[in-house]
C-alpha cells in the first residue's frame, strides 16, 4: 500500500477468508467475525481471477471499526478517513483453486473453490453412478492441486454398496474411495481420519451432482442442521438445495478431528474440463503406464502396430470402456485448449489494435504541423 492509504490505513488492514460472494459483495472472516465486504475492486469478468469462496484477502476495516487502535473517529488530527464499511483491496496468490470450464462458449475458466487441501467428489449410491461423470470430476480434483476423495453417500439406501465401491475404484486409481451414511453415521469417522491426515485442520470442497448427498453429509461433517436439504424424489435423486458455495467451519470436536473448512458448492449439472492434461494422465494412470510399452512414442492408440494398450484391451487387462472414456475427455480437453488459445490471441490481437489507435490520436495531436 503506498501513499496516504499506507499511512492512514496501515492499522485497519486484516487477513480474511471470503465466505461467500453476493455479486459486488462478500462476506469475509475477519478477526473472529463475519463482516460484508464491498468487493468490487477486487472483482473481475474473468471468472478465473475474479473474487472466489476460499479465496485469502486483504481486507481494509472502517475507521470507526477502532481496529487500528484509535477511539474510532474519522478524519481527526493524524487520522486519515477509511471506509465506510469493510472493503477488499486484495486477493493473495492461491495454493491451490478447483477450476471448471463456463458455460458460456467463451472457453474460459471459473474457480469454483480456492485454497483447497481435499476435493471430496460425492457420489450417491440412491442411482446408478456413472463411472465417466466420476473420471471427469476426478480430473479437475487432481488439476486443482489438491487431495481428491470419493465419498459415496446413501450408503442406507442400497444393498450393494460393496459391489459398486469397487466398480468406482477401479476408475480412481490412487484415490481413496470412502462409503457413508450421513444418516447412520457410518463411515463418518474414516472420512473424518482421511480429511485430518491431508492436513491439519484441512480446508475441504464438497462437489457433485444435484441430489448426490451433499448438504446432508455436510451438515453430518458440521456437527449441526447448518445447510437445508431436500426430500428424495421417487427416483431417489433428491432435490437441489445448494444455491450459492459458502464456507463453514467444522468443529474441533466433529468427526474430522481437530476441525476445519467445508465449502458447500451447488450441485453440477455440467461439468467441463479446463487445463485438465495433468489431471487426465492421474485419472487414466494405468493408460499412461500401459502407453510406455507402445512401440512407438506418440503412439495415438488407434491400431498402430505394436500398441500395448489396444494389446491390454483385447486380453482383458484394460476395459474398453475405460479407454474410449479417455479418448472423449482427451479431445475435449484438446478443443478446450484450441478454444483457449484462439481467445487469448484475439484478445491480445484487440489490446494491440486499442493501443495502436490511441498512439497515433496522441501522436497527431502533438504533431506541430498538424494542428
Amino acid at each position: 500500500m503506498t501513499g496516504a492509504r499506507s499511512t492512514g490505513a496501515a492499522g485497519r488492514l486484516r487477513p480474511g477468508r471470503v465466505v461467500r460472494v453476493e455479486r459486488r459483495f462478500s462476506e469475509v472472516a475477519v478477526d473472529g467475525r463475519v463482516v460484508l465486504a464491498d468487493a468490487q475492486e477486487v472483482s473481475s469478468p474473468d471468472p478465473l481471477t475474479t473474487v472466489c469462496t476460499g479465496d485469502w484477502a486483504v481486507v481494509e476495516l472502517p475507521a470507526t471499526d477502532g481496529a487500528d487502535g484509535t477511539d474510532g473517529a474519522a478524519g481527526g488530527r493524524g487520522r486519515t478517513a477509511g471506509p465506510s464499511q469493510p472493503v477488499l483491496r486484495a486477493l493473495l496468490p492461491r495454493r491451490t483453486a478447483f477450476v471448471r470450464s463456463t458455460s458460456s462458449k467463451r472457453s474460459e475458466g471459473q474457480v469454483v473453490a480456492a485454497n483447497l487441501d481435499a476435493v471430496l467428489v460425492v457420489v450417491s449410491l440412491a442411482v446408478d453412478p456413472r463411472a465417466a461423470r466420476v473420471e471427469r470430476l476426478l480430473a479437475l480434483a487432481w488439476e486443482s492441486g489438491a487431495t481428491p476423495v470419493v465419498v459415496l453417500t446413501k450408503a442406507d439406501t442400497v444393498d450393494d454398496a460393496e459391489q459398486i465401491h469397487a466398480e468406482i475404484a477401479a476408475t480412481a486409481p490412487g484415490v481413496q474411495v470412502l462409503t457413508v451414511s450421513a444418516r447412520t453415521g457410518d463411515g463418518l469417522d474414516v472420512l473424518g481420519a482421511v480429511l485430518a491426515g491431508v492436513a491439519e485442520h484441512p480446508t475441504a470442497a464438497l462437489v457433485g451432482q444435484s441430489g448426490a448427498g451433499k448438504s446432508t453429509l455436510a451438515n453430518a461433517l458440521l456437527g449441526a442442521e447448518v445447510l437445508a436439504t431436500g426430500a428424495e424424489r421417487s427416483d431417489g435423486k433428491g432435490r437441489h438445495t445448494t444455491v450459492r458455495r459458502e464456507l463453514h467451519v467444522m468443529p474441533a470436536d466433529g468427526p474430522v478431528p481437530g476441525g476445519g473448512v467445508l465449502i458447500d458448492t451447488p450441485g453440477l449439472r455440467g461439468v467441463g474440463l479446463y487445463d485438465s492434461a495433468d489431471g487426465l494422465r492421474q485419472v487414466f494412470a494405468e493408460i499412461a503406464e500401459l502407453a510406455t510399452g507402445c512401440r512407438f512414442g506418440d503412439c495415438g492408440h488407434q491400431g498402430e502396430p505394436g500398441c500395448a494398450v489396444l494389446a491390454a484391451v483385447e486380453d482383458g487387462t484394460l476395459a474398453r470402456r475405460r479407454l474410449d472414456s479417455y479418448r472423449k475427455l482427451l479431445r475435449e480437453e484438446e478443443w478446450i485448449a484450441s478454444r483457449s488459445d484462439a481467445r487469448l490471441r484475439a484478445e491480445r490481437e484487440r489490446q494491440w489494435k486499442v493501443i495502436h489507435k490511441s498512439v497515433r490520436a496522441a501522436g497527431y495531436r502533438q504533431d506541430p504541423r498538424r494542428r
